[in-house]
């Protein structure tokens, strides 16, 4: 997508430092972290949202939940616990229409979360 700011940063076009980083998945830090530790873990593939994940892409998905597995122990947030956040849509609090994880740890998160 032209002006998806996550395809740019995939297409590394946009700088970020990533924290783990393969051939379909970049994770890197939130620039408007909303926790101690505030992780977003995108696919380099397009994906609107979370309802826009097709079969095919059901092993990206896996992977990326592995990424988070491995940046959770990595950012020391396995033990105490962590938040994992997909926000779908406008409603749902989607700001960038490129599907991404939010893993949030570091501190005790609230509920409801807003």
């Amino acid at each position: 997508m032209q002006d998806c700011i996550f395809c740019k940063i995939a297409a590394q076009e946009i700088p970020v430092q990533p924290i783990y980083e393969d051939h379909e998945i970049i994770a890197f830090r939130d620039i408007n972290a909303q926790a101690p530790v505030h992780v977003l873990i995108i696919p380099k593939k397009h994906i609107a949202n979370l309802l826009e994940v097709s079969q095919e892409d059901s092993l990206l998905i896996a992977r990326m939940h592995n990424v988070v597995q491995r940046l959770a122990v990595e950012l020391g947030v396995s033990e105490e616990g962590f938040r994992l956040v997909i926000n779908t849509k406008d409603n749902g609090g989607q700001t960038v229409h490129h599907l991404h994880f939010h893993l949030l740890g570091g501190r005790f998160m609230t509920w409801p979360p807003g």
